[in-house]
C-alpha cells in the first residue's frame, strides 16, 4: 500500500534512530572500537541488516523511506526500484511495493556464468531507477551499482537508504560528481541525540563517540 502520512523530516529521523537503538541495530563501544571493512576502527556500529526481523520497525521505517522518496524526488519521479546487493535487497522489495513499481536488483559483480548478468529482474532502456541501499557511509560503494544500472540504458539519478553516516565530509561530493541525490532516514548524530536521552550508553562512551563523530579521520589516525 502505498503510505500517504507525512510526517516532518526531523520526526522521522528521531523516530528511526529511536527503533534502530531499540531493536540494538546500533552500538558504541569506546574501549573496544569496532573494525570496519576499511579496516579502520570506530567506535560506533550499525547493522541494518536486523531490521527485516522486526515487522513494526521494518513497515515504518519502509513507509518512512517511501514518503521520504516521494517528497524529495517526486511521487512519479521512477519506474523502477533497485536493490543494491545484498543488504539492499528486501529493502528494495519492500519500498517497489510502496511505491507501486518493479523491483529489480544489481549484483555486486557478474555472476560469471549464464547470462553473465548484473541486473537481476527487467530493467529496460530509458527507466528512470532508484537505487536502494541499507545504509551508506562515504558513498563509494554506491557508484559501481549505479554504473550497472545506466549500463542498461535506463537512468539512475538518486538513491535512498534507511541510515547515512552523515559524518564524512566528501560523501555528497562523491556522489553529487557521479549526478547522484541521496535520500536518507537518520545520521549517526540522530542516534546519538537519542541515546542521550535515553541514556542508552554511559557519558564516557557518549562523549568519546562524538569526538569520533565530529572528526572521524582524527580519532582513527589517534586510535589505529
Amino acid at each position: 500500500m502505498i503510505p500517504t502520512s507525512f510526517p516532518s523530516k526531523e520526526e522521522i529521523a528521531r523516530l528511526s534512530a529511536q527503533m534502530l537503538l531499540e531493536i540494538g541495530a546500533v552500538d558504541f563501544n569506546a574501549r573496544e572500537p569496532f573494525t570496519y571493512a576499511s579496516g579502520l576502527k570506530g567506535p560506533t556500529y550499525v547493522d541494518c541488516r536486523k531490521i527485516i526481523s522486526y515487522p513494526r520497525v521494518r513497515a515504518t521505517l519502509m513507509d518512512f523511506l517511501a514518503v521520504t522518496v516521494m517528497r524529495e524526488a517526486g511521487f512519479e519521479a521512477f519506474d523502477n526500484v533497485a536493490g543494491g546487493e545484498t543488504a539492499g535487497i528486501p529493502f528494495g522489495a519492500m519500498v517497489a511495493e510502496r511505491l507501486g513499481l518493479p523491483m529489480t536488483y544489481v549484483r555486486k559483480k557478474p555472476k560469471g556464468y549464464g547470462r553473465n548478468a548484473r541486473i537481476e529482474g527487467v530493467m529496460t532502456e530509458g527507466q528512470r531507477v532508484l537505487l536502494v541501499e541499507d545504509l551508506t557511509t562515504d558513498g563509494g560503494s554506491k557508484l559501481s551499482f549505479v554504473d550497472a544500472i545506466r549500463d542498461t540504458g535506463a537512468t539512475c539519478a538518486h538513491t535512498a537508504v534507511i541510515f547515512y553516516y552523515g559524518i564524512f565530509s566528501e560523501t555528497m561530493q562523491t556522489l553529487g560528481d557521479h549526478g547522484i541525490t541521496l535520500h536518507s532516514l537518520c545520521t549517526w548524530w540522530d542516534v546519538l541525540a537519542h541515546a542521550r536521552q535515553v541514556e542508552a550508553f554511559d557519558k564516557e562512551t557518549l562523549s568519546e563517540v562524538e569526538a569520533f563523530l565530529t572528526q572521524p579521520r582524527k580519532w582513527q589516525a589517534a586510535n589505529k
